[in-house]
């Protein structure tokens, strides 16, 4: 199961729930003020590799894509 954050509307507090994916946008308790007014954040997530040489291989990867770390088929990076 994977882990979700919400943010409070109430009290603007920031928790994580672990939940199925079907049941991620059900109102969940804030663990602060205890209100159900809660909305599930897009959060960043971690990539483990192994160590250096996963971040050259990937910087390495970006700059082959025109410069572009989404893959260079959006306008995220600098212009060529």
């Amino acid at each position: 199961m994977p882990i979700y954050e919400y943010r409070c509307e109430s009290c603007a507090q920031k928790f994580e729930v672990l939940t199925r994916f079907a049941e991620r946008d059900n109102a969940q308790v804030c663990p602060a003020c205890e209100s159900t007014k809660t909305r599930v954040l897009v959060s960043s997530f971690a990539s483990f590799g192994s160590g250096e040489s996963a971040a050259s291989d990937f910087m390495s990867e970006s700059s082959d894509a025109g410069g572009c770390a989404c893959g260079g088929a959006c306008s995220c990076g600098s212009p060529n």
